[in-house]
């Protein structure tokens, strides 16, 4: 289970990034980056954990015109990452897997944000429920060549009908159970989520922002092996 936990560093300084890593010690082996810390220096840490042997998610939600795509996937695979993600539209999903052809990098198509519901699908011009664009874009990303997806735990088991056994399933919005939801709306808790089908589950403030994060980091770890 050390490798199917995914801590999000979700934190504004590369400093603060080091020190959750320091303070996970070997308990933690995979870590994610995003726009905060991408655009705090957090590339360049990111490459020196890859280097360390720690695997790192590299969370750029990537959505451009083919060309773009592919250039930035090709450059990002270079770079010594675990795992890319990008916005499941087929014609960058398409581009992406060309780019990366050759490399160890999984590739990820998001679907339906977790801080999203139907009202905000809606508010976004999709016809279709959270639900139904998740599976349309799972099977459009598995036509792909694609890695993997991320999406709610709460769609999990569905996707994995959809994509079978051997793709990469990625769930953000994992909250253990009396854990403040913060921003996110479709949340599971760690346990269901791997019972779903997870393969990956992404953890950020319940263990981030905890006074001892190496128990939180473990209290996870525990109810994703139990389950």
């Amino acid at each position: 289970m050390r490798d199917r936990l995914i801590v999000a560093l979700d934190v504004p300084t590369v400093a603060e990034a080091a020190k959750v890593v320091r303070d996970l010690d070997d308990g933690v082996s995979f870590f994610k980056i995003g726009y905060q810390l991408a655009f705090a220096g957090g590339l360049d840490f990111a490459r020196e954990l890859a280097a360390g042997g720690k695997k790192v998610f590299l969370d750029m939600k990537l959505l451009d015109i083919d060309n773009t795509v592919a250039k930035g996937v090709e450059n990002i695979a270079g770079m010594g990452m675990a795992m890319l993600t990008l916005h499941a539209y087929p014609k960058a999903m398409k581009a992406a897997v060309e780019a990366a052809k050759g490399s160890d990098l999984c590739l990820l198509g998001v679907t339906v944000l977790t801080s999203m519901d139907q009202q905000d699908v809606i508010d976004a011009g999709y016809q279709y429920d959270p639900r139904t664009l998740v599976l349309r874009r799972a099977e459009q990303a598995l036509r792909a060549g694609m890695g993997g997806i991320v999406c709610s735990a709460e769609e999990a088991a569905a996707v994995r009908g959809v994509i079978g056994p051997d793709l990469a399933l990625v769930t953000p919005g994992i909250r253990p159970a009396g854990a403040a939801h913060g921003d996110q709306k479709r949340v599971v808790t760690p346990a269901d989520a791997i019972r779903n089908g997870a393969s990956h589950l992404v953890v950020g403030r319940p263990i981030v922002g905890a006074v001892d994060r190496r128990a939180a980091a473990e209290a996870i770890l525990a109810e994703m092996r139990a389950a």
